[in-house]
């Protein structure tokens, strides 16, 4: 059942050719916001911040590839507030925006340090709410997803998706390390649990398990 009053309000905004979720999270009672995963279109994100009345206090990121992180730079620069994420296994990936916007048609991306490196178990803290750090490798060795558990709500970048899991023939990915990840760290979080994932539309944990071709409950037990 929806909450009355939630703590937190997201919105999901496509960036790049790409057509990476960007989320703005923000604190509802404190209107103070987050982006995670700004891979791109930085004035646009500000634009998003500036009409829902929000003043941005973070830059989360969950993994290191530029469609996620290729726009963090840039923010930083624009705002000045703190990178939290991600884990410092991704810290060859984010060495590699440069020449991998350049291969993509994304000369902006540039490379950028988290004030905060994450691991699992970390609390980061967004105006009076706090988001529970789970790392989770597998698509990257330094992926991490972020949960609010009061609002059953997970960002997971592209550990999960609606219907399939994340890749995991980049360098250092690993299939049986995402599959332990989702079922290990995502599934006990709850079955109505709602995520956000780095491409295409929302979903929820219990309906992943019931009919995701990769990791339902039926196909891991035929496994």
């Amino acid at each position: 059942m929806p909450l009355a009053d939630p703590p937190i309000r997201a919105v999901v905004v496509p960036v790049t050719p790409l057509q990476q979720n960007c989320t703005i999270v923000w604190c509802t009672k404190t209107k103070r916001a987050a982006v995670i995963d700004p891979g791109g279109e930085v004035p646009r994100l500000l634009k998003v911040l500036a009409d829902q009345g929000l003043t941005l206090e973070k830059i989360w990121i969950t993994h290191g590839h530029l469609d996620h992180a290729g726009g963090t730079a840039a923010l930083k620069e624009a705002t000045g507030v703190p990178i939290e994420g991600p884990h410092p296994d991704d810290q060859f990936w984010i060495d590699d925006i440069g020449d991998s916007g350049a291969k993509w048609g994304l000369p902006d991306a540039r490379v950028f340090t988290p004030d905060r490196w994450l691991g699992n178990g970390d609390i980061v803290t967004l105006g009076e709410t706090q988001f529970e750090v789970y790392h989770c490798p597998g698509h990257t060795p330094g992926h991490v997803v972020f949960f609010h558990r009061q609002a059953r709500f997970a960002q997971v970048g592209d550990v999960l998706f609606a219907g399939s899991i994340g890749r995991t023939d980049f360098p250092r990915g690993n299939f049986q390390d995402l599959v332990n990840s989702i079922t290990g760290k995502l599934w006990p979080l709850g079955d109505d649990v709602t995520f956000v994932p780095g491409h295409n539309q929302v979903s929820t944990f219990g309906a992943e398990r019931r009919s995701n071709p990769f990791v339902s409950d039926l196909v891991l037990a035929e496994v």
